[in-house]
């Protein structure tokens, strides 16, 4: 799923195609994509972008009569800039939105169709739409650790609650938990002052790091290829690679679609966290730490 980072690439990349131009044409090809009904999408059309905003993970175009137009591109979704009045060709391609200059087209890969298009009228209806969690790069120490002790929650869990902090999911997530050097399953109420400060600087450190390095990136191309893995991660996508800081092999937890990836050296003591199937299975014989590991392997 596109995060804080890959949306502020998408916004730095859209902002000089699309503010100040007029929004010709909307197409939708999926009947499945637009979750609203009024305002009608078509009240858009003949209007102006007047800005492109960030919500959380999603991006909503503001029009100059003041309708916004909120895509979320959840797990697949992809944007993708191509010449004014492209075909919607293939059952991927979802909608089309027709500027003089050239068409946003979306598109969402597989069978789900989870991606959706919101048409809401006004800030008011704008801002139900936000989950909520606080801005990261907006606040302070103080209003984050409040943010994430509200409840007694694991470190990953919190970062990627949308309702507790803003625009980050699996994949930044063990970028930055791995920064930190704290481990993913580690309790919000159990951190130490110290824990905060270093849980707090690599959040920042890391969400900048990335926002700057894919922004340079749609520079000078649009970003058609946005990924959760990148050969630059230290950890997320890399399981079994070496850390680039202690050189042990990254570990991951599987659930459901989702991993989480960790260096056990850095972030856990050592200690190898339970994947609930293979935990399951394995029962006594699930390895407590790496050389444990190591010596089930060369059985």
């Amino acid at each position: 799923m596109p995060e804080l980072p890959d949306i502020a690439a998408y916004l730095h990349a859209l902002e000089p195609r699309m503010v100040g131009q007029r929004l010709e044409r909307v197409r939708i090809a999926s009947t499945f994509l637009l979750r609203t009904a009024q305002p009608p999408v078509a009240d858009a059309e003949g209007h102006t972008v007047r800005e492109l905003r960030r919500i959380g993970k999603r991006i909503a175009i503001g029009m100059d009569n003041g309708l916004w137009l909120v895509l979320h591109l959840m797990i697949a979704g992809r944007l993708h800039w191509r010449p004014t009045g492209a075909k919607l060709a293939g059952r991927n391609a979802l909608a089309a939105f027709d500027f003089a200059a050239g068409s946003l087209v979306l598109t969402e890969a597989g069978t789900k169709r989870r991606a959706s298009l919101y048409v809401v009228a006004g800030e008011e209806s704008l801002r139900e739409i936000d989950p909520g969690g606080i801005d990261v790069l907006a606040c302070n120490l103080e209003a984050f650790r409040a943010a994430l002790t509200a409840e007694n929650r694991t470190l990953k869990r919190a970062l990627t609650d949308p309702r507790i902090v803003s625009g980050i999911g699996n994949a930044y997530s063990d970028e930055i938990l791995h920064a930190a050097q704290l481990s993913p399953i580690a309790l919000t109420h159990k951190l130490s002052d110290a824990d905060w400060k270093k849980l707090f600087a690599s959040t920042r450190a890391t969400l900048q790091l990335w926002i700057d390095r894919l922004r340079a990136e749609a520079d000078t191309a649009f970003p058609e290829k946005v990924t959760a893995f990148r050969k630059e991660m230290a950890v997320h996508g890399r399981f079994g690679e070496p850390c680039p800081r202690c050189g042990a092999p990254i570990q991951r937890i599987r659930y459901a679609d989702n991993e989480t990836d960790y260096c056990a050296t850095c972030q856990t003591g050592g200690k190898l966290l339970a994947d609930r199937s293979l935990s399951r299975l394995l029962r006594s014989d699930w390895p407590r730490t790496l050389d444990e590991l190591d010596a089930l392997k060369r059985r």
